[in-house]
């Protein structure tokens, strides 16, 4: 699936091809929340980081966050003039490239089920909002983005 997608302001749009285009990761991290969430957590979605096409690059900035002391690998691309998260590409990983489901505007397919992950990290405030089918995790789960698709058989749209 053609994901496209563009930063608030309009200075930065991009595509990208997907397999697992289904909005369904919901991460509590501290990063992810206070980075790109809405609502306390962000959701990634999984693309192929050789099909990424970006127009207004130059407006992109990066952020690396830092975690036990040291700087993450992950890159966190976001907008300079709006502050926009776009996506996140991390080198030890290089095929993939994970945008944010909130800065895609193609219409994407609804996730016959949840998954809650980094929940030891939520603040209180967040409310889970979880259905009975949703899965829920204190850390990270051990199912891929792909595993999960295919699991779902949701590999083919």
């Amino acid at each position: 699936m053609l994901l496209e997608g563009s930063c608030h302001c309009g200075a930065e749009r991009f595509r990208v091809m997907s397999s697992h285009p289904y909005p369904f990761n919901r991460c509590y991290c501290s990063i992810c929340r206070k980075t790109a969430g809405g609502g306390g957590y962000a959701i990634n979605l999984s693309g192929e980081a050789d099909t990424l096409v970006i127009h207004g690059a130059e407006h992109t900035s990066i952020y690396q966050a830092e975690i036990d002391g040291r700087k993450s690998p992950g890159e966190r691309h976001f907008c300079a003039r709006c502050a926009s998260a776009l996506w996140v590409f991390d080198p030890r990983w290089p095929e993939l490239v994970h945008p944010f489901a909130s800065a895609i505007d193609s219409e994407l397919p609804r996730p016959p089920e949840r998954v809650h992950l980094m929940l030891e990290n939520k603040p209180d405030w967040v409310e889970v909002e979880s259905r009975q089918q949703d899965r829920c995790f204190a850390g990270y789960p051990d199912e891929s983005i792909a595993e999960w698709h295919a699991r779902l058989g949701l590999e083919e749209l």
